[in-house]
């Protein structure tokens, strides 16, 4: 490894001995050069390599470049450049594939090389550059540049074709080369029609009507849709094509496409019926009255309802009525200031739920919108039959339970213990889930039952929920045994529980910040509590071994004798680079900088 980073360093002097040479840097600049690209270099040739190292060096070396710039522009010289600023670029391009060879996925380091690029050579020499490797944006990105920046559609098309190659079922891809070929249509045409109102001479510019009508961009589509299969794709196009005002018949087929070969995917039945909204709007020149715009917009609605209707009888399914109540929803929540359309958007709402239910094809993640629609509308009794109907469908869901328990406590229910009691049996074959709903027990007896009551839920608690959930509970039992017992109280429940594993970090914060808030703050206890939290997260946690430090230097009880003791068992205990860490603020809290 040395001699390669010696051989790095020597290919650098040409260029250094030039830099002073010619004035724009002195020996004390060029040695400090020197020093810091062999640190730099050292670090991109260890064997575990990080990202960092090279983001750094390749900043270093740019900043170099914006140097040597400046300097040159200062003394007015121009010369050398071949010898000067061609290694220094070459060198970071050599950074760059070595990096994005590694991290082939960042797009932020392909996106940094084309911006070096763009810079300091061009951007052409950015998309020859491996590029077998880059991800879409960066094609879509270049074939932008040339579309937009150069004005060449012929040099954006060779780049879409290129990387079809490397990506032959990308589905953005096609996007962007379809609408390419679409803008530049358009481009096209506008200046056809300004040669034509100009009354010159077309013949020079020998327009083609096929790229003139789309055509290209229609080819585009078909090629894509053999490979691309999925509603979406053809939305997405369709979409596009809809920007144009030329492309009718072009949306028309794929338009016919989708309801040929996709007649029963919902998100086809979901586009025809949202797009009743768009047809048959007002065309009168004449004024409208408010009554009339309502009037429209309700017609339009129950237009798009009646394709709804249509498609939950034709497709069945659960995301079809999702379709149909997402579309319902969006309107109900949609702002108007005609309580009658408000009214109506409401009831429709609530009916297509119902129907939905019914039909037993509403999905359970629906019901929770449908019940806050309920209690909003204040229609409580209705909420908590729903509630009941939705545990008693899917019975294993913690979420539904936690939602009707949730609307049972809102609406004061006396129902509440029946509940969670009922939850708890459906539930209790299932190990890991159930936090929230005891969260909400706990949460909601502080407030309603005895202390006795409440600290038994609690201890039930910790046997009922799985290990890693019971870690929480037990947060929250001390928690509730300070703001309730005080001191005493929450020092008979950390005691009782310190040695129930698992523990959390958090869980000794708690009693070692409970411990500093009171008057006779005792050092042996702070010390009983972070010896029992080192023994749990020692290895894990070097920010734990700190804080005992400055507590052992700042107690009026501490000893600070006792830090290198500590310091030692740190240094033996922590893990891997945490031991470098602790170290290092170690060091800056002896000297006061921590």
């Amino acid at each position: 490894m040395a001699e390669r980073i010696e051989q790095r360093l020597e290919d650098r002097i040409p260029e250094l001995e030039q830099l002073e040479r010619v004035g724009l840097f002195t020996p004390k600049e060029i040695r400090a050069v020197l020093r810091k690209a062999s640190a730099l270099e050292y670090k991109i040739q260890r064997r575990a390599l990080r990202k960092e190292d090279f983001v750094n060096y390749i900043q270093y070396e740019i900043n170099l470049l914006e140097l040597i710039k400046k300097r040159r522009a200062r003394i007015g010289y121009s010369f050398k450049k071949e010898e000067i600023e061609s290694s220094i670029v070459h060198r970071v391009h050599s950074l760059f594939k070595r990096a994005t060879g590694k991290w082939k996925e960042d797009v932020q380091l392909w996106l940094s090389h084309v911006a070096f690029c763009k810079q300091w050579v061009s951007f052409q020499n950015a998309y020859l550059i491996d590029s077998r490797h880059w991800v879409t944006a960066l094609w879509i990105m270049a074939a932008k540049w040339e579309m937009e920046t150069r004005l060449s559609s012929e040099s954006a098309r060779h780049l879409f074709l290129r990387a079809l190659r490397f990506h032959p079922e990308c589905p953005k891809l096609y996007q962007e080369y379809f609408r390419m070929e679409l803008m530049n249509a358009e481009k096209q045409r506008k200046e056809k029609k300004e040669f034509e109102q100009a009354k010159m001479d077309l013949g020079e510019f020998n327009y083609s009507e096929e790229i003139l009508n789309g055509e290209l961009a229609r080819i585009i589509y078909r090629d894509a849709a053999q490979k691309i299969k999925g509603v979406e794709f053809r939305l997405a196009v369709l979409s596009i094509a809809k920007l144009f005002d030329f492309t009718q018949d072009l949306q028309k087929e794929i338009l016919e496409s989708l309801q040929t070969e996709y007649a029963d995917d919902p998100l086809t039945w979901d586009y025809m019926a949202r797009r009743e909204l768009d047809l048959g709007s007002l065309k009168s020149t004449e004024p409208t009255t408010k009554q009339m715009k309502v009037s429209e917009m309700t017609q339009r609605e129950e237009r798009c309802c009646a394709v709804f209707e249509e498609a939950v009888t034709a497709v069945p399914t659960e995301d079809m009525w999702k379709c149909y109540i997402t579309f319902c929803l969006e309107r109900c929540n949609r702002k108007t200031n005609s309580e009658e359309l408000k009214q109506k958007r409401l009831e429709r709402t609530l009916s297509v739920f119902s129907k939905a239910h019914e039909s037993s094809l509403l999905p359970e993640s629906l019901y929770k919108q449908w019940l806050q629609l309920l209690l909003e509308s204040n229609l409580s009794e209705k909420a908590t039959e729903v509630a009941e109907a939705a545990t008693k469908r899917f019975s294993l869901s913690a979420e539904m339970w936690q939602m009707r328990l949730q609307v049972l406590i809102q609406l004061k229910n006396d129902n509440v213990t029946q509940c969670f009691e009922e939850a708890f049996k459906h539930l209790k074959s299932k190990v890991c889930g159930t936090l929230p709903l005891w969260a909400l027990w706990v949460e909601w007896s502080e407030g309603t039952n005895s202390k006795q009551d409440t600290e038994a839920l609690y201890q039930r608690s910790l046997h009922a929920t799985a290990p890693a959930e019971s870690v929480t509970m037990k947060e929250k039992y001390l928690d509730w045994a300070y703001r309730n017992g005080g001191y005493k109280k929450v020092k008979r429940v950390f005691t009782s529980l310190h040695e129930n594993r698992p523990l959390s970090l958090d869980f000794f914060r708690k009693m070692i910040q409970i411990e500093k808030e009171q008057e006779s703050c005792k050092m042996l206890h702070l010390r009983e509590y972070y010896e029992r939290a080192l023994r749990e997260f020692g290895s894990t946690d070097s920010d734990l071994w700190l804080d005992y430090i400055k507590e052992e230097l700042s107690h009026p009880q501490g000893k600070p004798e006792n830090c290198g003791s500590i310091h030692w068992r740190a240094v033996k205990m922590l893990q891997g680079d945490l031991v470098e860490d602790f170290i290092s603020k170690y060091t800056l809290l002896q000297t006061g900088h921590l």
